[in-house]
Order: C-alpha cells, then sequence, then structure tokens
C-alpha cells in the first residue's frame, strides 16, 4: 500500500505575509494625482465630445439620405420616369442627387441593375424585385446592408406600373472612417494632457517638496548628528515655509537649552567641588576625634553642619533651577500683596529681621509658587549682606513692580551686570554662605513671566533689587 508523499504544511500566519513595496514618494504621489486628475477630466471631456461630434455627423448623413430619397420619390409622384432616365450621367440621377454624397443606380422591372447606373456591386433582393415590379409609384423601402465588408444605407423608390425602381445608395464606410480619426486624435488629446498634466505636476510637486526634503535631510541630519547647528530652509510664506522657520526655532531653543545645560553642569561640578573637598577633609578627621579638644570637636561638628546645609541648599537651588516646573504650576491671578506679606513672613521668622512690606493692590496673572519663591530669594539674600541691620528691609510693590531694599554694603559697580549670573559671586559675598543661584532663579522666574530682573545701588546705602512682569 503506498500513499502520497507528505506535503510539506503552508505558511500560516506572518510567514504568509508579502514585503510590501515601498510607498511612492510625495513628489511621485502629488505627480500621478496631477495626471490621474487630468486624465479623468480629459477622458470625461472627450468622451462627451465624441458622441456630440459622432451624434451630429450620424445625424447630418442621415438627413442627406432621407432628402435624397424623398428627392427621388417625388420626382417619381410628379412625372413618369423609366429607368433608362437614370442611365446618362448627366441624367435626372445625377439631377437630384449631385449635392448630395449618395449614389442612384437604376433597376429594370425585372430587378436588375441597368447597365448603364451601376456603381457598386449591391447585389439586389427580393424586396427590389418586388418594388421593380410594383404597379404603385414612390413606394420607398430603406435599411442597411453590407455590401463587401462595408455598411451601405440603401433606399429603393419604385417607378410603378412595373418599370422599375431606383436605388439610393450611401456608404457609411467614410463615416467610419472619420469617427474612428475622431477617436484616434481624440486619445491622443487625452494622453498629451496626462503627459503634460504629469510633467507640471512633477514640477509643482518639486517646488513643494524640495524644501520638504531638505527639511527632512535636516532632521535626520540632526537625529543622526545630535548637531544644532544645521541650516534649515525656512524660506516662503506658505505652509512649508512656516514649518521650516518653526523648526529653525526649534534648533534655536534646542541649542540655547543644550548650552544653558552644559554651562550648569560645568558651573555645578565647580560649585559642588569645594563644599565636598571639605566635607572629605572633615570626615578624614572623624576617626581621631576623641583626641581633638573639646573646642577642635565643637568646630568641626560646626563646620560639618554648616558644610552639609550649605550643600543641600546648593542641591535644592540646582535642582529648582534645572527642572522645568513650568508645565506644573497653570498661571492663575495673584494679588501680589497677599504673596509678598506671606513670603515676608516666612522670611521674618528665619532671619529675625523686620521686613516692611508696601504694597498696592495689583493683581497679575502668574504661577504663585515660582512667585513666592523668587521675592523668598530677594528677601534672603537683603537678610544675608544686612545681618547686623537695624533698619528694616523693606519690599515695595508699584504695580507688576517688585523690588526689596536693604541697607547693606550696596554692589560694586563691577558686579552689577553679572548679579544675576548662575554661581556668580562678588568678592565681598565670597565668605558669605551661599551658592550663587538664588539671584539667577529671581532673574530666570521674572523673564518666564515676560518681565526682567533688575539691580541698582539704593541712595545712602544698601541695595535696590527686584523684578518685573508682564503687565
Amino acid at each position: 500500500m503506498t500513499g502520497r508523499p507528505a506535503q510539506p504544511p503552508r505558511p500560516t500566519g506572518p510567514a504568509r505575509l508579502r514585503p510590501r513595496l515601498p510607498r511612492p514618494g510625495l513628489r511621485t504621489t502629488l505627480s500621478l494625482a496631477f495626471a490621474a486628475m487630468a486624465a479623468l477630466v480629459a477622458v470625461l471631456i472627450g468622451t462627451l465630445g465624441y458622441h456630440a461630434a459622432a451624434r451630429l455627423i450620424q445625424d447630418d448623413e442621415m438627413d442627406d439620405f432621407t432628402s435624397a430619397v424623398r428627392a427621388v420619390s417625388g420626382q417619381v409622384d410628379r412625372q413618369k420616369l423609366f429607368p433608362g432616365d437614370f442611365s446618362d450621367p448627366s441624367g435626372l440621377g445625377e439631377q437630384l442627387l449631385h449635392p448630395i454624397r449618395v449614389t442612384a443606380q437604376a433597376l429594370d422591372p425585372n430587378g436588375a441593375v441597368l447597365p448603364g447606373t451601376a456603381h457598386l456591386a449591391l447585389p439586389t433582393t427580393r424586396d427590389d424585385r418586388e418594388l421593380a415590379r410594383a404597379a404603385e409609384a414612390g413606394r420607398t423601402v430603406t435599411g442597411v446592408r453590407r455590401i463587401d465588408g462595408n455598411t451601405c444605407r440603401v433606399g429603393v423608390v419604385s417607378l410603378g406600373e412595373g418599370r422599375g425602381a431606383v436605388q439610393i445608395v450611401q456608404q457609411l464606410g467614410d463615416i467610419e472612417e472619420l469617427l474612428r480619426m475622431l477617436r484616434e486624435r481624440m486619445v491622443a488629446v487625452v494622453a498629451a494632457v496626462v503627459l503634460i498634466a504629469g510633467a507640471a505636476g512633477w514640477l509643482v510637486a518639486g517646488r513643494i517638496t524640495g524644501r520638504l526634503v531638505r527639511l527632512t535631510d535636516a532632521a535626520e541630519l540632526v537625529a543622526a548628528s545630535g548637531r544644532l547647528d544645521v541650516p534649515v530652509p525656512a524660506s516662503g510664506t506658505d505652509e512649508v515655509g512656516r514649518l521650516g522657520r518653526a523648526f529653525d526655532r526649534m534648533l534655536v531653543r534646542l541649542a540655547t537649552a543644550k548650552e544653558n545645560q552644559r554651562r550648569l553642569v560645568q558651573d555645578a561640578g565647580h560649585e559642588l567641588r569645594t563644599p565636598l573637598t571639605s566635607l572629605r577633609t572633615n570626615l578624614a578627621v572623624l576617626p581621631s576625634m576623641d583626641r581633638l579638644p573639646p573646642a577642635e570637636r565643637t568646630a568641626l561638628l560646626a563646620d560639618l553642619t554648616e558644610e552639609a546645609r550649605g550643600l543641600t541648599q546648593l542641591v535644592e537651588e540646582l535642582v529648582a533651577l534645572a527642572a522645568d516646573r513650568k508645565a506644573d504650576e497653570e498661571p492663575v491671578e495673584v494679588v501680589l500683596a497677599e504673596l509678598v506679606r506671606e513670603a515676608a513672613a516666612r522670611a521674618r521668622r528665619r532671619s529675625d529681621r523686620e521686613i516692611a512690606v508696601d504694597a498696592d493692590d495689583t493683581v497679575v496673572t502668574a504661577r504663585p509658587d515660582a512667585l513666592a519663591r523668587a521675592v523668598g530669594n530677594l528677601l534672603e539674600n537683603a537678610a544675608k549682606f544686612d545681618p547686623a541691620g537695624t533698619s528694616p528691609i523693606e519690599v515695595v510693590v508699584r504695580g507688576p513692580r517688585v523690588e526689596v531694599r536693604d541697607r547693606g554694603p550696596g554692589i560694586d559697580a563691577a558686579d552689577l551686570d553679572r548679579v544675576f549670573d548662575r554661581f556668580y559671586r562678588a568678592t565681598a559675598a565670597r565668605s558669605l554662605p551661599g551658592s550663587g543661584l538664588g539671584l539667577a532663579i529671581v532673574a530666570e522666574v521674572a523673564h518666564s513671566h515676560g518681565g526682567t530682573a533688575f539691580a541698582a545701588n539704593r541712595e545712602g546705602g544698601g541695595a535696590v533689587i527686584g523684578f518685573t512682569l508682564a503687565g
């Protein structure tokens, strides 16, 4: 017993999927769309035009044939005619049918074509012979016949009293040839329109997609290399031009953010190195702490505590400056006087300094937590530079402008333009605690609210530092 050889299992699932062909590019797609629309319109118009022209030609030819048959039939009714009247080349047939593109040939009483009038090898039919023997004059029969593969329209008119008949023949081959030429020209026109539309679509699509291709190349270069200085095509006022300009602005923002990040990392590394070095030095002394005098042990612990506190503050300020929290806090309407008084109360508890607030009833749209941090940093900065001051720290709010005034040593003229830089600390402030980030955070908050930060020396001594918000 033999069986059929086992057939290999048919692949199922993903193995049966055929690989997809790559999709054509946008330029090719637009060109094909142009060509397809042009072809559709051209075919529609060409078809309608062809049918209208064919109908006119056919109706015109039919009118000619009908007129010829009526002319012969009317002449037969008016006078007594014989087949021989149509035999002379200049005879009655020529006179009746000359303006019309038809042919006439006479039939004798037996239905045979009269030799002198034969123009076509058109065989006679039984109806033709009956009409040739008919007693009534003017009887007419029309129809369509085939002669050697050609189509003819034939009308037969009886002469009456058995004298014979007249055949009126219209060849339709010329009409068919004319219609064939018309069809060919229509097809040629449609093909030309499609080619022209495709070429025009290719050119137009090239102008549209050329910038998109360059923009895509720029995006791919940015993605592959990480470079942000790639030139971007940003010409034109259309959507592609707008896209290019938006992409260029995005690259500028990314480059700025990347540079700020690099600077922040470098500055943070530099600033963190000092307290960490001090902590390592003090930690190295801890194993022999029991052998130190009590005063040195107290100083060591105080130093460790201060370094840890300073390091914690530095890390907190770094996180606050580096983290983008704008998306986490929605702008709301804020009464500046209430926010400033709350910040002043907190600063008063921390520094044990008197703080006077002079604020109007201005209401702004802002992020309250960020704004409170900026005001708090200004107050901490004023308290730090005037620790033993007897005059109160003043906070003045006039419209969207907030300024903090102190009676400290003031700011050197060389430092006025740099007090808001990250990690910048003036020479007089290097012995004081701090990270150099407090005022940088103030400037960042003001900038994010559409305003600016400012610093100046106060008349009579001290400094005036603050910020403005968008009105």
